[in-house]
């Protein structure tokens, strides 16, 4: 049997042109926005508006595109040459697209493909969302492979210790008892939660999980604490929101851990790194530094490969 993993992201722009298609993709998405078709077009179609232009400013600054792409190739190189099986990313809202990965595949008579979420805690808005993508295509284009998906790995053992190592190595030699760790989560509209996403739910046992690991480690922060981060629009997300957390601060020293991200993005990049260091900075942190994601670490790459192994 011929088998393909295929690693699931919504993805990043990967140039200034591909701002307006991924949002408009994003805001197309009917897990992101959970109304009929006509409400969600005329909706989206104003977030779009609202947001290109502040959007296309914010990526200039970090280069003039997401870096996730081309860290994401750099892991699935390393994935297939450990695995010995062809390793695909696929963005649900910008190339590559599930379509070309997929024709390609079925050309090749590939008859097993491992979907592989590459984010650790489910949701309908991202797991969920990419994992129908590809079957949708599948059906679409006549293509009947055999299908095994790992959708959640936010409790597993070697990937805690996996993010204990980064926080670990964020800290470098310095003492973590003075510090304050905040683990920064993507934040989600209440709604979505109260219909049955599991998201918050995963998150906050994986918090419980790394505090068990820290202790363990003998890593003993000052505090730790859970916040949410990239609220869009005026509705009830969940809290804390991670803005307020910085604005009212209990330690002038944080470490900032994204949890809910793999692959290093615009939420790591611009908002942690450069929108909320510049509240540090105003409100004179001594202290204030952001992990980074597992990214294409040699160490996410065996992960990938042992857990798609034990599958």
């Amino acid at each position: 049997m011929s088998k393909a993993i295929l690693l699931l992201n919504m993805g990043g722009p990967n140039s200034i042109d591909e701002v307006e298609i991924f949002l408009k993709n994003m805001f197309a998405d009917p897990y992101i926005l959970q109304t009929n078709a006509i409400t969600r077009k005329l909706v989206g179609t104003i977030i779009v508006k609202k947001r290109l232009k502040e959007a296309i400013e914010n990526y200039k600054i970090i280069g003039g595109k997401s870096p996730l792409l081309e860290i994401t190739n750099s892991l699935a190189k390393r994935v297939e040459s450990l695995s010995k099986i062809k390793t695909y990313p696929i963005m649900r809202y910008v190339p590559p697209f599930a379509k070309e990965v997929l024709l390609k595949l079925k050309d090749e008579n590939i008859d097993k493909l491992i979907l592989f979420s590459m984010y650790p805690h489910y949701s309908t808005t991202t797991t969920k969302s990419s994992i129908e993508d590809v079957i949708k295509v599948c059906k679409e284009i006549d293509y009947a492979p055999k299908i095994e998906i790992v959708d959640r790995y936010y409790d597993n053992k070697e990937y805690i210790k996996l993010q204990i190592k980064l926080i670990k190595e964020t800290l470098e030699n310095s003492s973590a008892k003075d510090k304050k760790l905040i683990i920064s989560a993507h934040g989600l509209p209440l709604d979505i939660i109260k219909k049955g996403d599991p998201y918050q739910k995963h998150i906050e046992t994986n918090v419980e999980l790394i505090k068990d690991e820290l202790k363990k480690e003998g890593l003993n922060f000052q505090s730790i604490e859970l916040a949410y981060q990239s609220k869009v629009g005026n509705g009830t997300w969940l809290e804390p929101n991670l803005e307020d957390v910085l604005r009212n601060p209990t330690n002038l020293s944080v470490l900032i851990f994204p949890i809910a991200f793999t692959i290093d993005n615009s939420e790591t990049i611009f908002e942690l790194d450069i929108e909320h260091r510049e509240i540090a900075t105003k409100l004179k942190y001594d202290y204030y530094k952001v992990a980074k994601c597992p990214n294409d670490l040699d160490e996410f790459a065996k992960f990938i490969v042992n857990i798609i192994a034990k599958s």
